[in-house]
């Protein structure tokens, strides 16, 4: 009997310590997933632009308010990419454009990304319009841009603001959004202040290929769609898995944005939704894309798209990724960051800082 005993103490005694160490690791991942750990995706380029592979952790620099901080975490090896792709739709978008535009983004994700790549795609052009949901199957996101219909406006930065949630949602610890737009913001309720500040707060990279083109023909279509119900992934995510919004709801922009003092963007651009001209507002798109690590690109026809994507895709694909710990301050505040190399021959690229909120 009293060996029974004696053995039950034992188990008993094991099980608490197997439950403080599964603790232990949940607070360890908690600690991790949180601002503490600072996530940055670094691309390097020699002097022609080429992608520079190959590099230890011993080459990189990183500064947070600048002073050198301890890379814990590193990795030189491809990572898959949750990415997002939204498509200006708006009434400039004539027949020719959008066949260009639908060939290039086929190819871009049939041929040129990886089958461990998750996308969703969103349409903008009065209004942004989320048509196929996070999903790894290609097809769905070829007939989702097959249904689009150009029309109406372009509201760039509501789409950009409606999808950087969504893009944090990503399963992939990698997270991009391509922007494809031929004219400047028109039509948009979020000011580029705003959009800032939801920039700022994530960890979203945004990319952008702005098509300035000399055709400033308009297409005549019908009324734009109207905003349908997000089509999700197939199978439904189950409940409460990966994050997903209550109720299987994408949110909306928020009407309120958080007030946070930032440093001044490089290339602020001209007046927002200007009117009078449909040119690509390359300033505009930098505000956007540069503090995340991401960047933009101008091709000068939806022609020269193949070789844009193609040039995002090998640059997706060939990036390196940096941890380090941060001192945890929740103070609501911008923690500048910079990353540098050691051998000064070489370009990098990397988000601009966090708020630690």
């Amino acid at each position: 009997m009293r060996s029974i005993f004696l053995r039950f103490a034992v188990l008993a005694a094991l099980a608490a310590t197997v439950a403080g160490v599964g603790a232990q690791g949940d607070d360890r991942f908690r600690f991790k997933s949180g601002v503490e750990l600072v996530n940055v995706t670094a691309t390097v380029t020699d002097a022609d632009g080429h992608f520079v592979s190959g590099l230890t952790k011993d080459d990189f620099i990183v500064y947070e308010d600048g002073q050198v901080q301890d890379v814990t975490n590193f990795s030189n090896e491809r990572v898959p990419v949750s990415l997002g792709i939204l498509l200006d739709t708006s009434g400039s978008m004539t027949p020719d454009k959008m066949a260009s535009a639908r060939a290039a983004i086929d190819r871009f994700i049939y041929d040129l990304l990886g089958k461990d790549d998750e996308l969703f795609f969103m349409q903008f052009a009065s209004v942004p319009d989320l048509l196929q949901g996070w999903t790894y199957d290609r097809r769905l996101i070829s007939r989702a841009v097959g249904e689009v219909i150009p029309a109406g406006g372009t509201a760039m930065y509501d789409a950009v603001a409606r999808a950087l949630p969504i893009g944090a949602d990503g399963r992939n610890q990698k997270k991009a959004l391509l922007v494809i737009s031929d004219g400047n913001d028109t039509s948009s309720r979020t000011s580029p202040s705003e959009l800032r500040n939801l920039i700022r707060e994530s960890e979203v990279m945004v990319y952008a290929l702005g098509v300035d083109g000399t055709d400033v023909g308009t297409y005549t279509a019908p009324q734009p769609r109207r905003p349908s119900t997000p089509r999700f992934p197939v199978p439904l995510p189950i409940p409460g898995g990966r994050g997903r919004f209550p109720g299987g709801r994408i949110p909306l922009a928020p009407q309120v944005q958080p007030q946070i003092q930032f440093p001044p963007l490089g290339g602020q651009g001209r007046t927002w939704g200007r009117a009078g001209s449909e040119r690509v507002n390359e300033d505009a798109l930098r505000a956007i894309t540069d503090d995340t690590g991401g960047r933009t690109e101008i091709v000068r026809g939806f022609g020269d798209l193949d070789a844009a994507t193609a040039h995002i895709a090998d640059e997706l694909s060939k990036q390196y990724y940096l941890g380090y710990t941060s001192s945890g301050k929740k103070d609501g505040r911008w923690h500048a960051i910079k990353v540098e190399l050691k051998d000064r021959h070489l370009q990098v690229r990397a988000r601009r800082g966090y708020v630690a909120s």
